[in-house]
């Protein structure tokens, strides 16, 4: 016999303990309580879907409707944010992405190199008191102090600066 569809399922213990858990409006108020704000929507959903949302709802002691309700405010909230960006320049920052992606994957490996051949090389000559391993730490932290600084520096300066024409930031 197939289930009645008109009739809404009991709801487990969770949910009564969650509807329990809502506040009611302030008194005085004209807003409806939340679940006569709330309206029936069905949809049909994949099966994996909604084992993510079961599962979800699950971690989070939630109902199902509830955890489909804050996924889909998420959603929107999301594609709302989306909004303000356009596709064009969304493309245009995964390229530069790409390019210092490829410009660090050129000079990373040889610089690596170049850094531990020159301690080699200063350890081997006698020129520093330390060992090979002491002087790699030492040079990577005055560098990393370094690139702070000159970051830094850089990231204070594009604050500081007005922008062009106030299009897209750039002059």
């Amino acid at each position: 016999m197939k289930p009645d569809k008109t009739q809404r399922p009991t709801p487990g213990p969770i949910a009564r303990a969650r509807r329990k858990q809502r506040e009611p409006a302030p008194a005085g108020s004209s807003a409806p309580p939340v679940e006569d704000s709330l309206q029936w929507v069905s949809a049909r959903l994949e099966k994996q879907l909604v084992r993510d949302l079961d599962a979800r709802a699950e971690k989070a002691g939630i109902t199902g409707s509830d955890a489909i309700r804050d996924c889909l405010a998420l959603g929107l909230e999301t594609f709302a944010e989306r909004d303000g960006i356009p596709g064009g320049r969304t493309e245009e920052l995964l390229t530069a992405l790409d390019g210092v992606q490829a410009a660090l994957d050129i000079l990373g490996p040889p610089t690596f190199g170049l850094l531990r051949l020159v301690a080699h090389w200063a350890v081997q000559a006698g020129g520093v008191k330390m060992s090979e391993e002491e002087l790699l730490a030492e040079i990577r932290t005055v560098g990393a102090d370094e690139w702070e600084e000159v970051f830094g520096e850089t990231e204070r300066t594009l604050h500081q600066k007005p922008h062009g024409n106030g299009t897209d930031g750039r002059e």
